[in-house]
């Protein structure tokens, strides 16, 4: 008999495996609690007034938290991972693209993460950082096996302790600039603009929120899972942002590790950046895990070892070249959201056939077509970029979707000896 697959790669998580409000808030705020919004709340602090970042956030997060929150609300109905949704508006094997970015993308980051958390403690102990990044990759790897179940433990840890060290640093930062007041009185001396601005807030997270099925799939209900999703991204993304942007505006320093060695508070730097690492990395392992899994049909569990290695022997290579190439599968990651929620919300109306008794398409063209569309729109219209994938690409695949004849919508698919034969 075959292992039973406790994370339910492949099929949609039965409602006696779902979890309440609480466990649900707790893994999705340690997914908000990011250690690069932090530095991107430094680059906003730096670049802005305190007024003109508590709008920007604001703002930006409310958004973050609408998106995520309509994708979780799909992954509750469903019970579906990302992957599995996107075989509904991209075909069986159309999801195949969309997963290898997505899971791609995940692995980078959990090797820039860790070379994150690495090279600063490498640098305050005088540790071998090459032996520190591989002794914290496997270790970040053998909790990541474990998948939600640990997640939701090191959520309930981790959450509360960056809260309080986050806090004390950003209290002691305003003392001593001089208090808060000094704080509404900052002036940047190279200002950004607004629509940077918004596109740092939103870009910094929109493409990990694209994910948010991987994890919302496990709420008992619709009305939990987006609640625990705004929340996390309205109230916990923002708290991270004013973690990093107080520092930077005081020391002049984006990245809040600095900020806090600054301030005396090795130790509690050390603790922050290690748990906000290791929840945001077993969460990369994990939506990767799903993702590669959803190509190989292999168990999560064999494919997060696999993926584990991989981004711990990268992790420095990617600390010091990756980031450019994140950036870019980064623009390309929010029309992916948009086509599901487009085909569920406008083309299929809020109703999807139960996964186990749907026949997929092979591929749908037009996702693919509105995706591309999406990702140039994203790159050269003016405006916010984000916001632009998200509208451009919803556009695109409505208005084919609604026009073109389901003949050609559907095209074709393989019986079981690889013929292809009509749908019709």
């Amino acid at each position: 008999m075959s292992k039973v697959d406790k994370e339910f790669s492949l099929q949609a998580v039965p409602q006696a495996n779902r979890n309440g409000f609480w466990k649900v808030l707790a893994v999705m705020l340690s997914l908000s609690f990011f250690s690069a919004s932090m530095m991107s709340g430094g680059t906003l602090g730096i670049g802005l007034t305190f007024v003109q970042f508590i709008w920007i956030v604001l703002a930006g997060n409310l958004i973050l938290g609408l998106y995520t929150g309509a994708l979780a609300h799909i992954a509750a109905k469903t019970g579906l991972s990302t992957h599995l949704l996107t075989r509904y508006s991209f075909g069986e094997k159309g999801s195949y693209i969309t997963s290898f970015l997505l899971a791609s993308t995940q692995v980078g980051w959990f090797g820039v993460g860790l070379a994150m958390f690495a090279v600063p403690v490498a640098k305050a102990t005088g540790a071998n950082v090459y032996l520190l990044t591989a002794v914290l990759g496997l270790l970040m790897t053998i909790s990541a096996i474990f998948g939600m179940k640990t997640l939701t433990i090191l959520g309930f840890i981790a959450v509360p302790a960056i809260a309080i060290f986050g806090s004390y640093s950003m209290v002691d930062a305003a003392y001593t600039i001089g208090g808060f007041q000094e704080l509404f009185a900052y002036e940047p001396q190279q200002a950004i603009s607004v629509a940077l601005a918004l596109t740092i807030c939103i870009g910094s997270f929109i493409s990990a929120g694209t994910l948010t099925p991987d994890f919302a799939r496990f709420a008992k209900t619709s009305r939990s899972a987006v609640s625990a999703n705004i929340i996390a991204f309205f109230l916990g993304n923002s708290l991270m942002f004013l973690f990093g942007a107080v520092g930077a505006m005081v020391f002049n320093k984006s990245d809040i590790s600095d900020v806090m060695f600054l301030q005396g508070l090795m130790i509690p730097a050390i603790i922050v950046l290690g748990l906000n690492i290791w929840t945001t990395n077993d969460s990369a392992l994990y939506a990767s895990g799903l993702g590669f899994s959803n190509i190989t049909k292999l168990p999560k569990h064999k494919v997060v070892v696999f993926n584990g290695i991989l981004g711990t022997i990268a992790a420095m290579w990617l600390y010091n070249n990756f980031v450019g190439f994140l950036t870019i599968l980064g623009s390309t990651l929010p029309s992916i959201g948009a086509i599901i929620l487009a085909d569920y919300y406008l083309v299929k109306r809020g109703k999807y056939q139960a996964f186990e008794t749907m026949k997929f398409k092979v591929v749908n063209w037009i996702a693919i077509a509105a995706w591309i569309g999406g990702v140039v729109i994203a790159n050269i219209a003016p405006g916010i970029p984000p916001i632009n994938a998200l509208l451009g690409t919803s556009i695109i695949y409505v208005v084919a979707m609604k026009c073109m004849p389901q003949q050609v919508v559907s095209l074709s698919k393989l019986n079981g000896k690889g013929e292809i034969i009509s749908d019709h």
